[in-house]
C-alpha cells in the first residue's frame, strides 16, 4: 500500500491530548522533560497549549487541551511516551526526582536490546512518560549499532 501524500510520506507532527489539570501537566513536561510552551490559545472555554522539545519546535509537539478526563492505567500497561536521555545517570536522577515527587512507576532497569535502561512515571492526568538510555533511537544509539554488528 502506498501511504504517500502528495510528494512525500505521511510524517508524525503531534500528539493531542485532553487533560484534567493542564497547569499540572505543563509543569511536569517542563520539569521532567524540559520541554516549552511554544504556542497557546483558547477554543471557546477550552484552553490549547503547544509545548515542544527546545529546537524541535516545527518538528513535533505536544498539543494538551483542557477539558480531558484522568487516566488510571495498571502498572503493567506499558503504553507510554519515550524519551531518550544522555547516561544511565541521568535516568538514575529522574527516577529520585519522580520518587520524590511521588510519580515515579517504574523503577529503574535494564532489558536487552532494544529497550536498554529505563524508568517511568505518571503524569498529573495518567499517562506513562519512559526515560530511557540505550535504545536505538536518542542519545548512545550510534554506540549501540557499533555493539551490534559485533
Amino acid at each position: 500500500m502506498n501511504t504517500s501524500v502528495g510528494d512525500g510520506q505521511p510524517r508524525i507532527t503531534h500528539l493531542a491530548l485532553h487533560v484534567t489539570d493542564l497547569e499540572s501537566c505543563i509543569e511536569f513536561y517542563q520539569t521532567f522533560c524540559a520541554m516549552a510552551v511554544v504556542h497557546e490559545r483558547a477554543a471557546g472555554d477550552q484552553r490549547i497549549v503547544w509545548m515542544a522539545e527546545p529546537g524541535r519546535e516545527s518538528d513535533f509537539v505536544f498539543v494538551m487541551m483542557s477539558g480531558g478526563g484522568n487516566l488510571s492505567l495498571k502498572a503493567d500497561d506499558y503504553r507510554h511516551f519515550g524519551f531518550a536521555l544522555a547516561s544511565r545517570e541521568a535516568v538514575d536522577a529522574v527516577a529520585e526526582a519522580g520518587r520524590k515527587a511521588g510519580c515515579l512507576v517504574w523503577p529503574p532497569r535494564e532489558e536487552p536490546f532494544p529497550v536498554g535502561y529505563y524508568c517511568g512515571l505518571r503524569d498529573p492526568n495518567g499517562n506513562y512518560v519512559e526515560f530511557s538510555y540505550g535504545q536505538p533511537l536518542g542519545p548512545g544509539a550510534d554506540k549501540l549499532d557499533d555493539l551490534n554488528k559485533n
